[in-house]
Order: C-alpha cells, then structure tokens, then sequence
C-alpha cells in the first residue's frame, strides 16, 4: 500500500505539516507509524479541513473519537478512493505543457461546484483526467467558449446526480440505521455501500451511452438530410420547432398548505408523466419551473398531441389542473437549454391559458396540418410582454 510522510500528506491536502502533527495530537490521526500515513489518513486530513470549514471543533471530533463515540475509520474502505488529492502541478503548468489556455483550465473546478483556483494553485490528481480531454478538443481546434459550455452543463449535470444519490442514501440507509441505533460514522464503510456504488457509476455510464445513442442519432439524420438536400435527392419540410410549458394551477398554493413532501410528491408524479408522455410524441423536458415545465418539441404537431395527454393525464392522476401554452419558432440552443422569443412567447400563452387548457399560436396551428387536433380560434389577444396582439386557438381533440 503507498505511504506518505507527514510532509507528503500535508502537501496532497494543502495544509501545513503543523495542521497535521495537530491532527494527531488531538486524536483524529492515530497512524500506526506518525512517520508514514496511510492513503486513508491522507484523507482524514482532507475531510477535518472541510470539518473546521463547517464549523465543527476539532477537539471535540478528536475527544468523541478517543470516547468511541464517532470512528473516521470508514475512510480506508476502497471507495473512498475516489476522493481525489492534490497533484504537484499547477494550473499554470498545466497550461504551458497542454497548451490549453489556464482561464479554460480553471473552469474544471468552477464547473465541479468549487471556487475558482488561481494560475498558481495545485490541480487535483481527477482534474489531470479532464485536461487531457480538454487538451485533444484543443489540438482537434475546437472552440474554448465551445469546450467549457460542455464542461459547465457536465458539471452541473453531475452535481444534480450526486446531490440525489447522497440524498438517497441518506433516507434509505443512514436515517434508518440512526433510527435502529446504529452509529452513522460506520454505515459508509459497510458492504452494501461499496457494492451499490461500483453499480451506481455503472448505471450512470450505462443512461449516458443512452442519452448519446438518441443525440448522436439526431445528428446522424440530420447531416443525412442535409447531404441528400444538397445533391437533389432529399426535400426536407421545414417545420420550426415549437416551445411548450405546462403549468400547475395553484402548485404554490398547495406546497403552502401541504409542505414540501407534498411538493415533492407532486413533483415526482408529474414527473413521470411529462417524461414518459412527452417522449412517447417526439419531445422531451427541458427543465422544470417551480410550477410547471418547459419542453422541446422539434414538430409542432405532435406537441399539441402531447400536451392534449398531459393535461388528461394530470386530471387522471389526481393532480391539479394543468393549463399549457404552445409557440413555433427559431430557437436557440445554448448549454442545455432554449432561449429566445419563441420561448418567451409560448410562456407568455401559457400564463394566460385557463385551468385544463391547451392553447397554441397560429404559427402552431399552421405547422400542425395533418394532425389529428381541433383548433378553435379565441381572437386577437394581449400577452404581457409580447409587443403585438397574438391570435390565439384552444386545441381539443376532434369529436
């Protein structure tokens, strides 16, 4: 197993070899040899700066451990492994060896939810991993802004999947062992944590590959087209695609008067439904808004189709109404999100829409032909925020 000295493991941590022997002398490093620690303690010294950070007293750590009432022992376990350390290269060096720009650099750790480092600061050894990926972008001449739009939407991606798994964790195994009386500074090192998170990285792995067989499928079909166009062999219909929202009537209200579980709840059961019914018609969710959702649909037609399900599916499903607003148009798609007009536009429809209500714009209703949709014209009107008055249609299904 590799060792380090004192001087070794205050350097991987950024400490002081002081803040070190310190640890010792209060109790919560007990190394075998103080001369040589083990990779565990190497990162027991990592966890008590972030426990000091807290707040947390350090002598107080270090008496309840000496009493038997707190261990950090879960941290030899080899999961913990992943807890990456301090490499000796800088950020600048980096830069001169890689030839990646320092400014693009530094974003690996902004991106990993931690402050931005200086030039001069050390690079964690997992970040090595991630500059090498920038470092190819680079040399295949992809563009910085390019390279750190994919860096901050994988990083807040990750975040969002880390939060929820250690939020998991917590309600399904540490609350229910502190409930039996077990002591929550063991149940990380147990059996079942290290299987379930070979398995958890697995699954992740295996979703991502998912998610990329349908994007990358996009872009297959869509060079294609664009191929075939070019030669005279392929007409492409060009349909604008169309931003949907779907809100909650009353979601405030009622998270108010129920609390947050019951927002949770709501937000999980409508969560299924949006997902599995906008998907099965060619859309997807794009983010949720509090009270409601935004989705991408690239036909407008079916979108209505979807949003007619949604709102059947939410009255079935025991939910409060949902009302919906629909707009065609340009958009633009940056880090993982829409922006532009055409989004502003179809919020705007779908603020005015009453409880149960599907309503769309006339570039909707113009791409929508051959669906199996009524539309019935409500007239010119007035959207807060929108400069001209909008003609606006009530989407059914046909009788």
């Amino acid at each position: 197993m590799v060792t380090y000295s004192r001087a070794e493991a205050a350097e991987r941590v950024g400490v002081s070899v002081g803040d070190v022997d310190r640890l010792i002398e209060v109790g919560i490093l007990t190394p075998k040899d103080v001369e040589r620690l083990s990779p565990g303690d190497v990162r027991r010294v990592e966890l008590a700066q972030s426990l000091a950070a807290a707040g947390i007293p350090l002598d107080g750590v270090g008496a309840s451990m000496r009493r038997g009432e707190v261990s950090l022992d879960f941290l030899d376990a080899p999961v913990y492994e992943r807890f990456s350390l301090l490499s000796p290269v800088t950020f600048q060096e980096l830069s001169d060896r890689s030839h990646v720009p320092v400014s693009l650099l530094t974003v690996m750790r902004e991106a990993a939810g931690s402050a931005q480092p200086s030039p001069d600061d050390l690079v964690r050894d997992n970040e090595l991993t991630i500059a090498s990926f920038l470092e190819a972008q680079i040399a295949a001449g992809f563009r910085p802004a390019a390279i750190e739009r994919l860096m901050r939407v994988q990083g807040e991606s990750l975040r969002r999947i880390a939060e929820t798994e250690a939020d998991w964790w917590r309600s399904e195994v540490m609350e229910p062992a502190a409930a039996a009386g077990e002591r929550p500074d063991d149940m990380s090192a147990t059996e079942l944590s290290m299987k379930l998170a070979g398995l958890s990285e697995s699954a992740v792995l295996a979703m991502y590959h998912s998610q990329q067989m349908h994007a990358w499928t996009g872009n297959i079909i869509g060079s294609l087209e664009a191929t075939l166009t070019a030669a005279g062999l392929h007409s492409r219909l060009e349909r604008p695609p169309a931003m949907c929202f779907l809100d909650i009537t009353g979601y405030t209200r009622l998270t108010q008067e129920r609390g947050d579980e019951a927002a949770a709840d709501l937000a999980a059961q409508l969560g299924r439904l949006v997902q599995r019914t906008s998907v099965q018609h060619g859309g997807r969710p794009v983010k949720w808004l509090g009270d409601g959702v935004m989705f991408h649909f690239p036909n407008p037609g079916p979108g209505v189709v979807a949003a007619l399900d949604m709102v059947d599916g939410v009255v079935t499903a025991g939910l409060p109404p949902a009302h919906v607003g629909l707009h065609a148009g340009p958009v633009i798609f940056q880090e993982g999100d829409y922006y532009g007009a055409t989004v502003n536009v179809a919020s705007r429809i779908a603020e005015y829409a009453r409880p149960g209500e599907v309503l769309v714009s006339q570039e909707v209703v113009e791409a929508s032909s051959g669906t199996d949709v009524a539309f019935r014209e409500i007239g010119p009107v007035e959207l807060k925020g929108v400069a001209d008055a909008m003609h606006l249609h009530a989407a059914s299904r046909p009788i």
